[in-house]
């Protein structure tokens, strides 16, 4: 069973069970817990447990950015969105986190209308943020996104695909990877927005791809590993963040937005109901949307969750065709999706 099916069909009702029954026993909760690491966590408001989809380099600058300005102690367990939900699935009977970063704006949104957040309307800054990655109520804060595009290998590709049909062609034969949507919360937005906005026949472009040779290849960085070392041209909805350091790093490779449209995935931070330290929590909000987290996000080759920051490394949100996704439908569709789609690649 792939993580969304098994997070909305099974964590959210145990979660939201567990919710009352940890609710109600925050008054007597022991001194320690298990922390994300596996180990023992204090309990003290000195410290906040924070579980984040990465980047793993912004995610460290953030923590430390956070416990310098604060004196707050975070402790961060990193994974893909699917290994955070899973995560939370298995301590549901004793809940740990505080804070949940995901790379997936269709999961928190389930999470948030399960009642598994906590609002926090009056964030510092949430005025400033882009509206639809956000929730009006202050569930969830998209503090930053990436985009999905066509990443290729810049040595053996000259004329680099300039639309996702295209790739559905000869030239691209057995040539071409995309992200596991049952790993990666940004491929799997990319799929389900793609969706939402062709109707049911855009599963012919994915029945094409199948066809002509294009392999479902894990997360997002086991789908660009291959064309970076030139096993494959072509990653297909690649996370354009990637894409950026990868090229700053001197490897191969760049990206291209197909002009017909391409999915964002925002970033969205929310805390958790059954956090017992709320008002750091909201403090690590807070300085997610702080001009010195905006920063580190933008120097990160991430878009920015704000509209008064811009990039300076990469294609900002007015310069990127998107599609007019629906965010609703993405939601409610995702977990048939995955299946659909990894059923189709196996």
């Amino acid at each position: 069973m792939n993580w969304n099916t098994m997070w909305k069909t099974t964590s959210m009702l145990a979660i939201t069970t567990m919710l009352g029954t940890a609710l109600a026993g925050c008054g007597n909760t022991a001194n320690t817990t298990t922390n994300a690491a596996g180990g023992a966590a204090s309990s003290s408001n000195n410290t906040l447990v924070v579980y984040s989809a990465g980047p793993e380099g912004l995610a460290k600058k953030i923590e430390a950015g956070f416990e310098a300005k604060t004196g707050i102690q975070v402790e961060m367990f990193q994974g893909t969105t699917g290994k955070i939900l899973s995560r939370m699935e298995a301590e549901k009977s004793k809940p740990v986190v505080d804070v949940v970063v995901l790379a997936s704006l269709p999961s928190m949104q389930s999470m948030s209308k399960d009642g598994l957040t906590l609002p926090y309307p009056e964030a510092a800054n949430h005025d400033k943020l882009v509206k639809d990655w956000s929730d009006a109520d202050g569930n969830y804060f998209g503090y930053s996104a990436s985009a999905l595009g066509i990443v290729y290998n810049t040595k053996q590709v000259q004329t680099p695909p300039k639309s996702w049909q295209e790739l559905a062609t000869s030239q691209w034969k057995d040539k071409v990877n995309i992200p596991d949507p049952s790993l990666s919360g940004s491929a799997l937005d990319f799929i389900t927005g793609y969706l939402s906005a062709n109707g049911d026949s855009g599963w012919s472009l994915f029945e094409q791809y199948k066809q002509n040779g294009v392999a479902m290849a894990g997360a997002n960085q086991e789908a660009l590993d291959p064309v970076i070392t030139g096993a494959k041209d072509v990653v297909a909805a690649g996370v354009d963040y990637m894409a950026y350091k990868a090229k700053a790093d001197g490897e191969p490779v760049d990206i291209v937005y197909p002009s017909e449209g391409t999915v964002i995935s925002p970033r969205p931070a929310a805390i958790i109901k059954t956090t017992q330290h709320e008002q750091q929590a909201k403090q690590f909000i807070d300085y997610l949307l702080s001009d010195e987290a905006q920063k580190m996000v933008a120097d990160a080759y991430l878009l920015p969750g704000r509209t008064d920051v811009k990039a300076e490394n990469r294609a900002n949100l007015s310069e990127i065709p998107t599609y007019p996704v629906k965010w609703d439908w993405m939601d409610e569709h995702d977990a048939e999706v995955t299946t659909r789609f990894t059923e189709l690649y196996k």
